[in-house]
């Protein structure tokens, strides 16, 4: 089980560094779920590198890097059931993966095709949400729905350091302390809102303090132990099922990549404490854990890899085999009674794009 280290405000961790701090274990995790851990993370991190050499061909459009938040996702969600609800912020884009979304949806969004647009009650994963906190009062008013029908899902809504000074913030969070609703908002700390640092942002010890203020427990967790994150995610799951209400998980890391692929965080962050934290990624970290239990195997770790890269391309590949999205798709939702201008200006951007 995870271990609390005072001397880092009560940071909760179960993977050790294979020398001075030993390994922890967390009850109930078979073997076999260790190693679908394993894939998943794979997964994601795939994903995400691949997805910032297909921007840099132009493939896709600006991209939000999640590289060493796969933790995070991983962890959080491996706690849920099916018919828990999980609400992404952009750093969490292709958190649907996790349950089952075809990687081509995912590439889809990101490509700004319709392809990508899908259905929230396909797979209990709510759009991703782009203006920050924005959605955690969705989450909020959905757990709270739950509830009011006596329906036993939860739901969980990750955002970023930067999402807690934010209005929609506090008003999900305080709706959700209120009514007692099923929900865990997880925030991703990982110090930096975009160019700002944490501390420019609250004058709070630690973002878990907060919890107080909406009368929900406050959890810190390494967001580089995966193990940790399920853990601590099981139990605001197993509190919010039972009826106790919210709980508040900060989850600690360090951004050691660009906010996205139109920053440039040279001018910004320190460029030594990048490459320190790199050394401390998740999915080396868990890795590391594996083998030290004897679970993981070199041929093992290449196969997983392998069907990870393979999905990939063949996302991409499904993805660019979608034909040209019909423009008139920009105007067919845009009003409930549309201009007469409408017609015109259609048959103009056709004409423009050819078609």
């Amino acid at each position: 089980m995870a271990r609390v280290l005072p001397a880092e405000s009560d940071l909760r961790r179960v993977i050790g560094d294979g020398e001075t701090v030993p390994d922890g274990e967390v009850e109930g995790l078979s073997e076999e779920d260790l190693l679908e851990l394993h894939r998943r993370l794979v997964l994601l991190r795939t994903y995400d590198e691949r997805s910032v050499v297909y921007h840099r061909q132009g493939r896709i459009g600006t991209y939000a890097i999640f590289w060493g938040h796969e933790a995070m996702q991983v962890g959080g969600t491996y706690a849920l059931e099916e018919a828990d609800w999980i609400f992404p912020s952009y750093r969490e884009s292709a958190i649907g993966l996790l349950r089952g979304m075809p990687v081509s949806t995912v590439l889809s969004w990101w490509r700004g095709h319709p392809a990508g647009w899908w259905n929230p009650a396909d797979w209990n994963v709510a759009s991703i949400c782009v203006p920050i906190g924005t959605h955690v009062p969705h989450a909020a008013g959905l757990a709270w729905g739950k509830k009011l029908r006596g329906e036993p899902a939860c739901a969980i809504a990750y955002f970023g350091d930067g999402a807690t000074s934010e209005g929609s913030f506090h008003e999900g969070a305080n709706l959700a302390g209120v009514m007692r609703a099923p929900l865990v908002l997880f925030c991703n700390n990982n110090q930096w809102a975009i160019s700002t640092p944490l501390s420019a942002q609250t004058a709070a010890k630690t973002l878990a303090d907060k919890a107080a203020g909406y009368g929900m427990p406050g959890v810190r967790v390494d967001g580089c132990d995966v193990l940790a994150v399920y853990e601590a995610t099981r139990d605001a799951v197993a509190r919010a099922r039972a009826g106790d209400g919210p709980t508040f998980i900060e989850a600690v890391s360090y951004r050691a990549a660009p906010h996205a692929t139109a920053d440039d965080p040279r001018a910004y962050i320190d460029l030594e404490r990048v490459e320190e934290e790199r050394g401390r990624e998740c999915l080396g970290r868990y890795e590391g854990y594996l083998r030290r239990l004897g679970v993981l195997t070199d041929d093992l770790e290449r196969e997983i890899k392998a069907e990870a890269a393979q999905a990939m391309r063949d996302g991409i590949a499904k993805a660019e085999a979608e034909p040209p999205a019909d423009p008139s798709l920009l105007f067919e939702h845009a009003y409930v009674d549309p201009p007469a201008s409408f017609g015109s200006e259609l048959a103009e951007l056709r004409r423009i794009l050819g078609g």
